[in-house]
């Protein structure tokens, strides 16, 4: 197969497993009504997914040296499959709902990092930053679709279809990459494998930790973002007493926030290049607090400004998204690349867990998202929390990448 033709399968199936991805958060109004759930409880249920993720992910993806990456993929769609229907026609409350959830987060960690490393293992050479440009972007594309797909299926046929379109999308994956995805056996060298699991040389590694511990409290205010944006901009939407008109509708704001997000993290990596890596990082790290201090009281003003604050606001996170994990694998000692991307992912995730539980429950803690003083104490914290990452860049003062200029 050419490698042309590997790259668009490969792309097009990450797409079809990640068009679901964000069909629970964009839906959480309706399942926080329908089960009377606590915003504590809603946090959970799509934090969780982060939590799956950062379990399984050190394993799934460390098998990919030892495992071919289509197997693992196969599982991570297959898992994704399960989750997306389990949920949709099985999920009745809080419990069954968590379950769900976290196998979904199992299942894209074997898809993921899983999927590009498959990638990367058939295109080599100048063709292959391309080929990784092209995936990053038709994952992020695909999920910030994944907003307004679901709340439009639901709307017409109900929330039970918006989800289970997710299912439908990886079972498609799981047939495309299964018919048409050559094998590539791993070619391991004796010795590795013992050290294969060994993080301890990474945390000892200061730039490459800067750049993680960056990435994890920013994932953490992202997916607090993207995980409660729509339930946010809705009672943005109530409190004026009106929805804004259908083009501001809160699922069309997530996902155009989705896709300003893919453009602001190349725009971000390109001005770091030019500007300096650790100074675009602060930049926008202390930018983005200061906007997301003011966020949720923008909700007492006006919806059209609620929705304007929430596109800054997401420039702002995802703008400096490249540039940490670009540095991340820079900084990496020669032979621990692999080791220092699975401990900059794991952390990340984790970070993503406790985003949406955090603002969950600083909600239930402020009058349970009633008012718009709970929703902006909510996001206050989650700034408040982002102030780790500028720490981090000050004190371990990570290194630039070749090429940075500034």
């Amino acid at each position: 197969m050419s490698t042309l033709r590997i790259i668009v399968l490969i792309c097009t199936a990450q797409t079809l497993g990640q068009i679901g991805a964000f069909s629970v958060p964009a839906l959480l109004p309706t399942f926080i009504d329908a089960w009377d759930l606590s915003k504590t409880q809603g946090g959970w249920i799509t934090g969780v997914f982060y939590l799956g993720y950062v379990v399984s992910v050190p394993v799934l993806v460390a098998l990919t040296d030892r495992i071919d990456p289509k197997r693992i993929y196969m599982f991570g769609v297959t898992m994704i499959t399960l989750a997306g229907f389990g949920y949709a026609w099985l999920a009745d409350g809080f419990w069954s709902a968590l379950l769900f959830r976290a196998l979904w987060g199992i299942g894209w960690a074997g898809t993921y990092m899983p999927g590009l490393k498959a990638l990367s293992d058939f295109v080599e050479g100048p063709r292959q930053s391309r080929a990784v440009a092209a995936h990053a972007a038709s994952i992020g594309i695909s999920g910030a679709l994944s907003f307004v797909i679901a709340g439009t299926i639901a709307e017409w046929y109900g929330w039970r279809w918006g989800v289970g379109l997710g299912g439908m999308g990886a079972l498609a994956a799981l047939v495309l990459m299964g018919l048409f995805l050559p094998a590539s056996p791993p070619k391991v060298l004796e010795g590795e494998a013992g050290a294969l699991l060994d993080f301890r040389p990474v945390f000892r590694n200061r730039s490459a930790m800067a750049y993680s511990i960056g990435y994890c409290v920013h994932t953490l205010e992202m997916s607090a973002l993207r995980n409660w944006v729509v339930a946010f901009l809705t009672f943005a939407a109530a409190s004026e007493g009106a929805a804004g008109g259908h083009w501001l509708a809160p699922t069309m704001v997530a996902s155009a926030m989705g896709l300003l997000g893919v453009w602001a993290s190349v725009t971000g990596n390109e001005l770091s290049i030019r500007f300096g890596r650790r100074r675009l990082i602060l930049a926008v790290m202390v930018a983005g607090m200061a906007v997301a201090a003011g966020l949720g009281f923008s909700a007492a003003v006006a919806y059209a400004l609620a929705a304007a604050m929430v596109l800054v606001y997401a420039a702002l996170i995802w703008a400096d998204s490249s540039s940490l994990t670009a540095g991340a694998a820079g900084s990496a000692a020669p032979g621990q690349r692999g080791a220092t991307l699975a401990v900059h992912s794991t952390l990340g995730y984790a970070g993503g867990f406790f985003g949406p539980l955090t603002l969950g429950l600083v909600l239930d803690l402020t009058g349970g998202g009633e008012t718009a003083m709970s929703w902006g104490i909510a996001f206050a914290a989650v700034a408040a929390i982002m102030a780790i990452g500028p720490l981090a860049m000050v004190v371990l003062k990570p290194a630039g990448l070749a090429g940075d200029r500034g």
